[in-house]
């Protein structure tokens, strides 16, 4: 199991809830499944509308999750991320600290995701 914390000045106070590590739903789908009023449109990877702020809370080395070509695509033209941070996904498995929601899938660790 692991914690997530949803944060943001949209909500009156943050909301942690348990997701079930590895299930395959994205954080989009557990924020929708809590009714957390995380923005979103084509949950496909390619508006980057659902873009959010992940920082893991355990202090270890955050595990490294595959970040799909539309998501590398749809962040880097937001600015959120660097070349050099997708080069880190990629080669050292460090994650950037913008994902999209609609494409990030839970692991086994608490996270705190601002939006």
């Amino acid at each position: 199991m692991a914690n997530v914390t949803f944060s943001s000045p949209r909500m009156k106070k943050d909301l942690t809830v348990y997701a079930v590590a590895g299930d395959t739903k994205t954080l989009l789908a557990t924020a929708q499944a809590h009714k957390v009023p995380l923005d979103f449109e084509c949950e496909n990877g390619e508006c980057g509308s659902c873009a959010v702020q992940v920082t893991v809370l355990s202090g270890n080395t955050p595990i490294g999750v595959a970040m799909t070509e539309k998501e590398k695509i749809a962040l880097r033209l937001a600015g959120k991320i660097t070349a050099e941070q997708i080069s880190d996904a990629e080669t050292k498995d460090l994650p950037p600290p913008w994902r999209l929601a609609c494409q990030f899938i839970v692991r086994n660790e608490d996270i705190l995701v601002k939006f």
